[in-house]
């Protein structure tokens, strides 16, 4: 908790200084979460990095750190590399006595492969590629050999051609495919310059087989995006012949494949159709036969990972069902799953499994924590660490998954998180958090992030609310698909039904209603700010889409945009794409509006936003816009992540709560932050 003196210097008001008990835009910044977990083949351990925000004001510009530790079953956490890291893809050897890990460390141009003991022992380099970094591996299971995933070195040639002014791009040709190598596991202090085995294409994802003759292979036409959305196939390919013997096909998005123990099968996890949204259908491939089948077919939810049981064919999985998530396990030969742990527990994902099929590791979180590490033995889950135990002492709004019937009938539901100190028969103001995708969908977990005010919104007097509408996933393949071919209509309709909802609860101040999101929950945001402005006193609309006609034409997803979202091209209706545009209602707008986008995003051009800031401004409308350069989809690094949250409260409490009409201040005095962190910290 930072001091009241720092509170009160960092321009937060007094009542906020002094709820020492809930959460504040300060304590954003500050959230620390596991993001890979992998329980030791022996069972006894697991391994997991933990994501570490930079320190405001002291750490220079960048990505979070990612810091490696080990947990045993009784929840004792020892720290093995930490401090300004970036630990990934970590793996056990199969004798659990050694961690493998990529990381640059020291004098590291590019990221190599190193390996940890666990029973004591400093980091240690395995092995690196000769001017390229390794971007993914898989150990083979007698752990002799590596399967390595890399782009080609760069020509020398190109850097000192740069140099002379030759940097002439031609957009979406000369594109490098990532590689895949086998190299013997051996420390080496030489970097390695392998031969590429014979796969075409660019190789995206690998796995191998429990008796290391086998790999199966991933691949896509080209680096691209939307090849690797609506393109991707895996193959198994045989390494005693180095030639690729099977591809299974499934039709649209493409997740991943993991074989079976004795071989014979392949889980996939992959798309019903090329217009299922998004990949969440469970498959079983017989590699004898190469047929593939729906091994849960009409499966009312979304499966986000699984892992094959050691001792037999039995695969253990996670799914998400509307806002819940539960572990489950089913049997080869069969359509019917058992479950492990019932909704309710927590929001689960990265799924990990013992040798001995006895325990399980997992990532989890709830509506009171982000995502720690959970093990699960018999049907009994056990949380191991606790990242933040700053928030044992925070104090948490209820919050609740609330279900309704849409005005034509349709059933939606989402996430309710009532005001801190809620007191039932007073209305409050509300801020509508609204997912992106719109293959996505909230769930009751941890929803509070730099970009959705949740938990910290409710601190300050909101109800905040997540809502799930038609078109996302957790439902089954037919209920994702409702929102197809009708670009801001009913889906959007849809959050003014779960407004309405919440006023007629009691709960809410009708007049009182903002609106925030990213990417499509951006689209959301600037269509209720323009279309549906009666609705809304104010948005805040990050990365979000103001044009359909433009927006098809500076996307890096066009191909998926045609199949799984808008279902036809814009010349098939010029004047339909345009009047699903918030550009095309603009001059109605009467909610003011902030804008914020990643300047060097590739997913929504960032003229998206210039373009309904421009309709907006010499029309004399309320909207400011913010560019945040070096940040993409989203932003990645905690400075700006500050000063999104920063802004997104302020244009909040502006409109809703202070009752203000002219727009707030846009500067922000991080130059006097910063002189309070150096003055604290003297």
């Amino acid at each position: 908790m930072i001091k009241t003196s720092l509170a009160l210097a960092l321009g937060l008001s007094s009542s906020l200084a002094f709820a020492a008990t809930s959460l504040t835009v300060e304590d954003i910044p500050k959230i620390q979460s596991v993001i890979q977990t992998s329980i030791s083949p022996d069972g006894d351990n697991v391994a997991f990095t933990r994501s570490v925000p930079r320190e405001l004001y002291v750490d220079e510009n960048g990505a979070n750190y990612s810091e490696l530790y080990v947990v045993d079953d009784e929840g004792v956490e020892r720290p093995f590399i930490t401090g300004s890291v970036s630990i990934k893809s970590i793996q056990w050897s199969n004798d659990s006595k050694t961690i493998y890990f990529l990381a640059k460390l020291k004098d590291d141009k590019f990221t190599a492969l190193y390996q940890i003991p666990v029973d004591g022992g400093q980091a240690q380099k395995v092995l690196s590629l000769k001017d390229t970094s390794i971007s993914s591996y898989q150990l083979s299971p007698n752990n002799k050999q590596l399967a390595i995933l890399a782009m080609p070195a760069a020509d020398k040639s190109e850097k000192e051609l740069k140099k002379l002014g030759f940097m002439a791009e031609v957009y979406e040709l000369g594109l490098k495919d990532k590689q895949l190598f086998i190299v013997d596991l051996a420390k080496t202090d030489k970097p390695l310059t392998p031969t590429a085995l014979n796969v075409a294409n660019y190789v995206s994802d690998v796995n191998w087989a429990a008796k290391g003759d086998k790999l199966l292979v991933k691949t896509q036409p080209t680096a691209l995006i939307d090849d690797k959305y609506t393109k991707s196939q895996w193959h198994l390919f045989d390494i005693a012949t180095n030639q690729v013997t099977m591809s299974f096909a499934t039709e649209g998005k493409l997740d991943s494949a993991e074989l079976s123990h004795d071989g014979r099968y392949i889980a996939i996890l992959g798309a019903e159709d090329k217009h299922d949204p998004a990949a969440g259908r469970l498959f079983l491939a017989d590699t004898k036969t190469g047929e593939v089948s729906d091994w849960l077919p009409n499966f009312m939810g979304h499966i986000v990972d699984f892992k094959w049981s050691h001792k037999r064919n039995t695969l253990n999985f996670i799914a998400n069902v509307g806002t819940q998530s539960f572990v489950a396990s089913i049997k080869t030969g069969s359509n019917k799953y058992k479950k492990i742990i019932n909704e309710g527990q927590f929001i689960a994902s990265n799924l990990s499994i013992s040798d001995s099929d006895k325990t399980l590791a997992l990532r989890a979180n709830t509506a009171k924590h982000p995502n720690e590490v959970f093990i699960i033995r018999g049907s009994k889950a056990q949380r191991l660490t606790d990242s933040n135990n700053w928030l044992n002492d925070k104090r948490f709004a209820k919050q609740e998954t609330i279900s309704l019937k849409a005005r034509d009938g349709v059933e939606i539901d989402g996430i309710l998180v009532y005001p801190l100190d809620y007191d039932k028969g007073t209305r409050y103001p509300l801020i509508m958090s609204v997912h992106g995708g719109p293959e996505s969908h909230d769930k009751d977990g941890w929803v509070t992030n730099y970009s959705r005010p949740g938990q910290m919104g409710a601190a300050r007097g909101y109800a905040v609310f997540y809502p799930n509408y038609r078109g996302s996933t957790g439902k089954g393949v037919d209920y994702s698909k409702l929102g197809q071919n009708d670009y801001a209509g009913k889906e959007f309709d849809d959050l003014i039904d779960f407004k309405q909802h919440l006023v007629e609860m009691g709960l809410v101040d009708t007049k009182r209603v903002g609106i925030t999101g990213g990417s499509y929950g951006g689209y959301a945001s600037a269509w209720a700010a323009t279309k549906l402005t009666e609705h809304f006193a104010a948005s805040v609309m990050f990365v979000g889409v103001t044009n359909q006609l433009s927006k098809f034409g500076t996307t890096d997803i066009s191909n998926e945009m045609n199949l799984v979202h808008a279902r036809s091209y814009p010349w098939d209706k010029w004047q339909w794409y345009l009047e699903r545009s918030p550009i095309y209602w603009a001059g109605q707008s009467k909610t003011p509006l902030l804008i914020m986008h990643g300047k060097d995003d590739p997913r929504v051009h960032p003229a998206q936003s210039m373009e309904l800031y421009r309709y907006m401004k010499v029309q004399g409308k309320d909207v400011r816009l913010v560019y945040y350069p070096g940040e993409g989809h989203g932003n990645r690094k905690v400075a700006a992540q500050y000063d999104y949250s920063l802004r997104l409260m302020r244009w909040m409490d502006n409109y809703l709560i202070d009752g203000k009409k002219d727009m707030p201040a846009f500067e922000i005095d991080h130059a006097g932050k910063l002189k309070a962190v150096k003055d604290a910290n003297k």
